[in-house]
């Protein structure tokens, strides 16, 4: 027992040494797990052997990645990620697989071997591609979305790559297994499909499969509710391993991917309106287990072999990141990837993945690929996942900035126009604002600083202005000093709060119109001087809640005076919320005061809610003044 203890304090003294500095340096968490796994296995040799046994446990740490992954994804979004993710995902691993083989063949590999490390090397790394993109905000890109669709085909390509493998097995291995009964028996072990012909495996599968989604769509509710009514939170994290672990114990037993079965899992999973207390729950065994992933991969680097065989090891790992990325540059250029987003996608699925660990075990298992071949191939998949954080930092410090500088060279348009109201944004947001008045006769100036954007609206005839409405100069161009209204919908926070302070100050007898984020962002903008904020889905998720109600059955009119008695409860509160959160020192501005606060105006919704009318009318609904005719059918 005191050696376990040792371990971790071990694995833990060195992710919280190593990780924070990484992150200080720029250089991302997944880089420095992997260099406190260096340094406490390879190089002082605080651990050992059981760095390989720990990976095993690690690697679930993978599978709950992607449960949460799946939770964040609905069937018929799958279905409009259809081609993406089969013709982009699918040629990826097709095409890479095909020329690493080639690649293999061509250093005398047999061609069993040859086909086995090409599929092996096709998968890209999961778990530090989504937790890098997550880290660097690079999720929502297009690159990102892209990647994502073929990360997910990935993790679905395993279910035929294991199916596959065992028919590549090499009779001379094969032969010298038989040799070996104890092989034999552990290869036997804990396996529900074990010698079990085609079709019974296959009908297995298919079994488990179907399980895991009827079970899923049809049991988990009245189990969540079951657990629910507990009260006990604890319980309720229990049941979230619970369904995550039998889940992936079961794929385990027939043979299948883990992390696809509880991938599954989630998307079946992500209507259920427990999902987010789900998301919360796991979570935290999600993060911890990814990071003890990434510090065994660099424990378990053996530099004995890494030294003997450096320079085949090193031109290996640099062939499979060069040929990944050329196959994945020319797909982007295929599905029309453009500019910094094309270099994002190449470079960052460009290296081997985790489940090349979990696929060249298999493949010694089922005797295809010899052992000490195997070696060399597990330091090249762990060697290209230890320089990902790498590529990922020449994307972010020679990619980007040239793109930014291209973008920054181009001159800003001459603003030979004035208007009543100047717009800075053009985006969704800005859009309809823009179109709105000028439908009424409003004379707007309109900028943005995506210049694809304003060429984009400049083909359907929407006047838009390339330029920085942050830089005074082109306020002043624009007729900052004559204008009435300034309407604030750019994407940055912080940009959007800094041009607020300035207008209002320089200008103040400008109107000033901002779209908020969220909250606290309405909070800062207001602040800092704007008139009027409007929360970016405030009245849509209004809107929407009303018609929720009329096709639950409540009356149109009263529908209305619920929305607007909703309304104006809310905006009486939001100036007691906005007084405290002022009084509140950063960090402090959301203490116990200001959620008890919270809490308390959300009882005034209620109450606003239960009572008739706001002037109190008595509720008989003949007291009411009736609704024009046809008022119904606007709800339609």
């Amino acid at each position: 027992m005191t050696m376990y203890f040792i371990q971790a304090f071990v694995y833990l003294i060195a992710a919280v040494i190593a990780v924070p500095l990484a992150k200080k340096l720029g250089l991302g968490s997944v880089l420095g797990y992997l260099i406190a796994g260096v340094i406490i296995g390879p190089v002082a040799g605080f651990v050992g052997q059981e760095a390989i046994t720990i990976q095993h446990f690690a690697e679930f740490g993978v599978v709950m990645m992607l449960f949460l992954v799946g939770l964040e994804l609905q069937p018929q979004m799958l279905w409009q990620m259809r081609n993406r993710l089969i013709g982009l995902g699918g040629l990826q691993v097709i095409l890479s697989a095909i020329c690493i083989s080639a690649i293999a063949l061509f250093l005398a590999q047999p061609l069993s071997v040859a086909l086995a490390i090409g599929l092996v090397l096709s998968l890209s790394s999961t778990a530090i591609v989504l937790q890098t993109f997550n880290e660097k905000g690079l999720t929502k890109t297009e690159g990102g979305k892209n990647a994502f669709s073929v990360l997910l085909m990935q993790d679905i390509a395993v279910i035929p790559m294991l199916a596959f493998i065992p028919m590549l097995a090499m009779p001379e291995l094969v032969a010298l297994a038989e040799t070996s009964k104890e092989t034999a028996e552990a290869h036997a072990q804990l396996s529900l499909v074990a010698g079990l012909p085609t079709w019974a495996f296959a009908l297995a599968i298919l079994a488990s499969i179907s399980g895991v989604i009827l079970l899923g769509h049809f049991l988990s509710r009245p189990l969540f509710h079951y657990v629910a009514q507990s009260g006990l939170r604890e319980i309720f994290v229990a049941t979230a391993l619970l369904i995550v672990i039998g889940i992936a114990a079961l794929m385990s037993l027939v043979g299948l991917s883990p992390a696809l079965g509880t991938f599954l899992a989630g998307v079946v999973l992500a209507n259920s309106e427990f999902r987010h207390e789900l998301e919360s729950n796991i979570e935290p065994f999600k993060g911890l287990l990814l990071g003890l992933f990434f510090m065994t991969v660099g424990a378990g680097i053996d530099f004995d072999i890494l030294s003997s065989q450096l320079l085949l090891i090193i031109a290996l790992t640099l062939s499979v990141i060069a040929i990944k990325a050329c196959i994945l540059w020319a797909l982007a250029i295929i599905f029309k990837i453009r500019n910094s987003d094309r270099w994002l996608f190449a470079l960052s699925l460009a290296q081997a993945g985790e489940f090349g660990f979990v696929l060249l075990s298999f493949t010694t298992q089922s005797h295809v690929i010899p052992t000490d071949t195997a070696q060399i191939l597990q330091l090249v998949v762990a060697l290209s996942m230890f320089l990902t954080p790498a590529l990922f930092i020449i994307f972010e410090k020679v990619i980007m900035p040239r793109y930014r500088s291209t973008a920054s060279d181009k001159a800003f348009d001459n603003i030979d126009e004035k208007g009543n109201v100047i717009i800075a944004g053009g985006g969704r947001f800005g859009q309809v604002v823009n179109r709105l008045l000028v439908a009424n006769g409003v004379k707007t100036v309109v900028m943005d600083l995506d210049a694809a954007q304003v060429e984009n609206l400049r083909t359907i005839n929407i006047q838009t202005f390339f330029g920085d409405a942050t830089r005074p100069e082109l306020l002043h161009t624009a007729g900052i000093e004559d204008a009435t209204s300034l309407v604030i919908a750019i994407d940055d926070r912080e940009s959007a709060k800094a041009l607020v302070h300035y207008v209002k100050r320089t200008y103040p007898h400008v109107i000033i119109i901002s779209r908020a984020f969220d909250r606290g962002h309405n909070y800062e903008l207001k602040h800092a001087g704007a008139d009027l904020i409007i929360n970016e889905t405030y009245h849509s998720a209004l809107e929407t809640g009303a018609y929720a109600m009329t096709s639950l059955g409540y009356h149109p009119f009263l529908v209305e005076q619920k929305k607007h008695a909703f309304i104006k409860t809310e905006q009486q509160a939001s100036q007691q919320l906005y007084e405290q959160w002022v009084l509140r020192s950063e960090g402090e501005q959301y203490d116990h005061d200001y959620r008890k606060l919270f809490m308390q105006i959300e009882e005034a919704i209620k109450d606003a809610m239960q009572s008739d009318r706001i002037d109190k009318h008595s509720h008989d609904e003949r007291g009411w003044t009736p609704p024009p005719r046809g008022y119904e059918n606007d709800f339609d």
